[in-house]
C-alpha cells in the first residue's frame, strides 16, 4: 500500500494541541522564584486556543511539582495531561491529583528531557497493577513510545487508550525523515486498528512540524519547547495561537 494510500485510510479528525509547559517552570526554578506562574501560563495557552496543557513530574521534582498540578487540575478547562514514569509514588500522586489524562514516560535521572520510547512489552508485567489503578481512577492512559507496531501493540494488550509516538528521530535525522514518517504512518494504522488515538510529540517546532500534519499521521500533539521559545519574542498567547493555526490549516 503507497504512502499516499496509507494517508487516506487512517484520515483524521480536528488536530489537537497540548502545550507543553515545563519550562516556564524551569525558569521560575532557575532562580527558585515564585513565577513565572505554570497557571497563569496555562490560561495564556488556553486563550491562544490550546487544547490541553501537559506537564511532565519528573521524580527530582527538576520543574514541574505537585502543587503546580493541583493548581492546574483546579484551573484548567481543557484538561490536564500528567507526563510521568511508572513508579508507585507518581501513581499515588496521580490518583490524588487527577488529571483528565497521564502518558507513561521512561525517566533517567541524567537525561536533560525524555528521549527514548517506552519500551511497553519488556515492562507490560510491572505496568499491569499501576495502569489498573490509573484506570480506576478515570484517568485515560497514554503511553509514550518508539514509531513501532510492536510498541502499539503492546499498549493494545495493556488497555493504552492513546500512544504518543516519539518524533526525536524523526526531528533530529533531517536526512532519514522520509524512512522516519513511513514508520510513523504504518504505525499510525496499526494503533487505529487496535482502536488506539495517535499523538505525536518531542522536538516539533513550527516547520517540522508540517509534514507530519500533511501525512495525516496523528490525532494530537504534543508540543512545548518552541512554543516557550517562541514566547519570549511575542508572547505566550500569541505563540500557542500562531500553532494552533498551522494546525487548523491541515483539518
Amino acid at each position: 500500500m503507497t504512502l499516499v494510500a496509507l494517508s487516506h485510510r487512517i484520515r483524521t479528525a480536528v488536530r489537537t494541541l497540548s502545550v507543553n509547559i515545563d519550562h516556564i517552570a524551569t525558569l521560575r526554578e532557575a532562580r527558585k522564584e515564585s513565577f513565572p506562574d505554570p497557571v497563569q501560563a496555562a490560561v495564556m495557552a488556553e486563550l491562544g486556543g490550546a487544547d490541553g496543557i501537559t506537564v511532565h513530574l519528573r521524580k527530582d521534582r527538576r520543574h514541574i511539582n505537585e502543587r503546580d498540578v493541583d493548581l492546574l487540575c483546579r484551573t484548567v478547562t481543557t484538561g490536564v495531561c500528567v507526563e510521568m514514569a511508572a513508579t508507585e509514588d507518581m501513581v499515588r500522586q496521580a490518583v490524588k491529583l487527577a488529571p483528565s489524562q497521564v502518558t507513561i514516560v521512561p525517566e533517567v535521572k541524567t537525561e536533560v528531557t525524555t528521549t527514548s520510547g517506552l519500551d511497553v512489552g519488556r515492562r507490560a508485567r510491572s505496568l499491569k497493577p499501576l495502569l489498573r489503578r490509573l484506570k480506576r481512577a478515570g484517568i485515560r492512559l497514554s503511553a509514550f513510545v518508539e514509531p513501532e507496531p510492536r510498541h502499539v501493540e503492546a499498549a493494545a494488550g495493556l488497555g493504552f487508550d492513546i500512544v504518543e509516538l516519539n518524533t526525536d528521530r524523526y526531528c533530529r535525522e533531517v536526512s532519514k525523515r522520509a524512512a522516519v514518517l513511513a514508520r510513523m504512518l504504518e504505525t499510525a494504522g496499526v494503533a487505529r486498528d487496535n482502536g488506539i488515538e495517535v499523538h505525536v510529540g518531542h522536538g516539533l517546532d513550527y516547520r517540522n512540524v508540517v509534514p507530519v500534519l500533511e501525512m495525516d499521521i496523528a490525532d494530537g500533539f504534543s508540543i512545548g519547547f518552541a512554543i516557550v521559545a517562541r514566547a519570549v519574542m511575542v508572547g505566550l498567547r500569541d505563540a500557542v495561537s500562531e500553532m494552533k493555526g498551522i494546525l487548523e490549516v491541515y483539518s
